[in-house]
Order: structure tokens, then C-alpha cells, then sequence
């Protein structure tokens, strides 16, 4: 087989030749779908001053908080390393606080500001813009079915997602 019908045959079992649905794998398109939505939502919260990760973590932190720096490292999908510096760059920016736990004299909380309240919610607006084009073409009974689906999937990987209704 030449390099090309190899490359047309390569092509033919990842989708791109052929779209049928038995052609392209699931998991193809989550992880396209994870790439777009990366590059789509850091372009929409840069105007507003933080990254795509700081945005995670000031989710992260409105849903639970305060929390430690391993414990927003992991709930926002990066490195305790990578947390540190972004929660440095965010306190820096006044969106988060740090303070001592009062418990445990070695773990240090993090909380969201007013500031960073102010901020997610405007980044929450963008975002929420950027998922309405995304589903545009479902509807909402279609929307719903497809969030319970993706969190039935979530839970089924052990990726820690609870309530799955």
C-alpha cells in the first residue's frame, strides 16, 4: 500500500473521507469538541482579563469554597504547580484571597474576592453565548437529554461529576 492509499485509508477510519456515524468515534469528537471549546472560551475570557483556567478555578471556587491549592489544582484539571502560579496571578489581580485554615496551620484557603465574583459573572455571560451557538441547533428537551448524557458518561469514567439526574 502506497502512502497515500494509507493516509486514504487512515482518513476513511477516523472520519474525515467518510461522516457516517459508524465512522467516527465518540471519543474523536469529544476530544475535538474539548479542543474547540478550549480555544473558543479562552478567546472569550480574554478580554475580561483571566485565562481559561483562572475562569475554571473561579467556577470551581463559586461552587466550593474556600478550597485548598490541591484541591482547586484538581477540580480545575491542573497541576498543583500550575494552580499555585494561577492562584498567585489571581490574587495578584484581586479575584481571589488567600487566608491561613484555621484547622490545619500547613493549608492555606483560597476564596473567591468580589472582584472575582464580578468577574466570573461576566465571564459566565460570554460563556453562556459561546454554549448557546454551540447547541443552537437542539432543543431544549434535545439540550437536557445531551447534558444528562455527558454526565452519565462523566460518572461512568470516574471523572467526578456526582449528580447525574
Amino acid at each position: 500500500m502506497t502512502k497515500v492509499e494509507s493516509q486514504a485509508s487512515a482518513e476513511s477510519r477516523h472520519g474525515d473521507a467518510d461522516d457516517t456515524p459508524e465512522a467516527v468515534r465518540v471519543a474523536y469528537l469529544i476530544g475535538r469538541l474539548d479542543r474547540a471549546l478550549r480555544r473558543h472560551i479562552s478567546e472569550a475570557v480574554q478580554p475580561l482579563g483571566v485565562t481559561m483556567q483562572q475562569y475554571t478555578a473561579l467556577s470551581v471556587l463559586a461552587r466550593r469554597s474556600p478550597q485548598s491549592n490541591s484541591q482547586l489544582a484538581e477540580k480545575s484539571l491542573v497541576s498543583p504547580q500550575a494552580a499555585n502560579e494561577m492562584v498567585k496571578a489571581m490574587e495578584t489581580k484581586g479575584l481571589v484571597e488567600r487566608r491561613p485554615d484555621p484547622h490545619h496551620g500547613r493549608i492555606i484557603q483560597i476564596r473567591m474576592t468580589e472582584a472575582g465574583r464580578r468577574t466570573l459573572a461576566e465571564c459566565d455571560r460570554t460563556v453562556m453565548a459561546l454554549e448557546g451557538r454551540m447547541l443552537e441547533s437542539l432543543s431544549e428537551a434535545q439540550r437536557g437529554a445531551f447534558q444528562r448524557h455527558l454526565k452519565s458518561s462523566l460518572k461512568s469514567l470516574g471523572a467526578g461529576l456526582v449528580d447525574t439526574d
